[in-house]
């Protein structure tokens, strides 16, 4: 009897659990659940991300096939040495004050931009903008490269934005103040589009108004008034204004000088006031994302303008193409900058913030070129 219960204590039951010897090793580690493979998906849209270098390739050869290529061999025949000097020179005085207004941006935003350093990364832009097909593949590095070196990507890009915006605006009002007033082969399309294009404006306006007035706040809405807010700061803060107008004026008289330096040395007579609406004209078609460096639309809409003003396409074609070389000359500079810094000791990023009592001190800065703050997070050049 002793014997029969002892062996039935050794027995294991239906409801008894094994012990970790009588478990077998390779059951021993059980196998975590691994997430579902995700397939990479294909990449769509390559021939949109060129579209651009083939829609400013398209145009360079339309005009090729039309005016020859004299033409173009001819515009680069006149180029002198006196003429790169002066291009070089005009290119020192717009980089120095655009980087003034990027610099003023940028404290707008709370990020310490020294002026040095925002001429140098303006340069290298240029350089690339000019070198790389898209026209604006060095604006995207340099807001890319400011960010990280300011410690903040967002507001390091949104200075970027906003300075070039300054610029387009600029250019867009004394653009439509000269072609309203000057004599121009679109004169009379502008003055009957201005009125509605004001009008278009204005109801833009009041819908967006209304929008926000009636929908409570969301998400979507916090970060457009933050956004405004910034632009706010950034552009039309009182401290600031000034010295964007008289910076976004300077450098917009600097791509005039130079378009007008060109024709001189393209053998085009006209006078200033005659080439100045065509310059504006070409300026306009350089802000179209449809180029190889800058070439494509300027030399399309330029050859079209000459052509209309009665002063010969060809003309026009040759004077767009010594532009564009004298842009490149004034940007080579940029060129210096991006092989020193390439080899230059890289140094990390502070990522230190602004404290509430030292943003007074940003009202201190007297004009013009005393935008820098005296603290903040520092910019600091980064290699390429």
């Amino acid at each position: 009897m002793r014997t029969s219960v002892a062996r039935s204590a050794q027995r294991p039951t239906a409801l008894s659990v094994p012990t970790a010897a009588q478990v077998p090793a390779a059951l021993t580690v059980s196998a975590a659940p691994q997430p579902p493979t995700v397939p990479p998906t294909p990449r769509r849209g390559n021939l949109r991300t060129h579209l651009g270098t083939l829609a400013g390739v398209a145009i360079l050869a339309v005009l090729f096939w039309r005016l020859g290529t004299g033409v173009f061999l001819d515009g680069l025949s006149r180029i002198d040495a006196p003429a790169v000097l002066a291009a070089v020179g005009i290119g020192v005085v717009t980089t120095v004050f655009s980087a003034w207004r990027w610099q003023l941006v940028a404290r707008g935003l709370r990020i310490r931009l020294p002026l040095g350093a925002a001429v140098g990364d303006y340069y290298r832009a240029l350089f690339l903008n000019a070198a790389l097909p898209g026209g604006v593949l060095g604006d995207v590095h340099r807001a890319v490269r400011h960010g990280r070196s300011a410690g903040d990507l967002g507001r390091g890009v949104r200075s970027v934005v906003l300075e070039r915006a300054a610029g387009q605006l600029a250019l867009a009002l004394v653009g439509a103040v000269v072609l309203l007033t000057m004599p121009s082969p679109v004169r009379a399309e502008a003055r009957h589009f201005a009125p509605l294009a004001a009008l278009a404006a204005l109801g833009a306006l009041a819908v967006v108004v209304a929008l926000r007035m009636s929908r409570p706040p969301s998400r979507r809405g916090r970060v457009l008034r933050a956004s405004l807010d910034e632009a706010r700061e950034g552009l039309l803060s009182r401290r600031n204004w000034p010295g964007v107008a008289v910076s976004s004026v300077v450098v917009l008289a600097g791509h005039l000088a130079t378009f007008v330096l060109a024709a001189r040395v393209a053998g085009s007579d006209a006078s200033v006031a005659v080439l100045l609406p065509l310059a504006v004209l070409a300026l306009l078609a350089m802000s179209l994302p449809l180029n190889v460096g800058g070439w494509g639309p300027r030399e399309g809409v330029t050859a079209w303008a000459f052509g209309a003003a009665g002063l010969g396409a060809g003309s026009g074609l040759a004077v767009a193409v010594v532009y564009g070389v004298l842009c490149l000359a004034a940007s080579l500079p940029g060129a210096l900058v991006l092989v020193g810094r390439r080899w230059a000791p890289y140094s990390a990023p502070s990522t230190e913030k602004y404290a509430a009592k030292e943003s007074d001190r940003l009202d201190s800065s007297s004009f013009p070129f005393s935008a820098e703050p005296r603290e903040g997070r520092p910019m600091t050049p980064e290699s390429v």
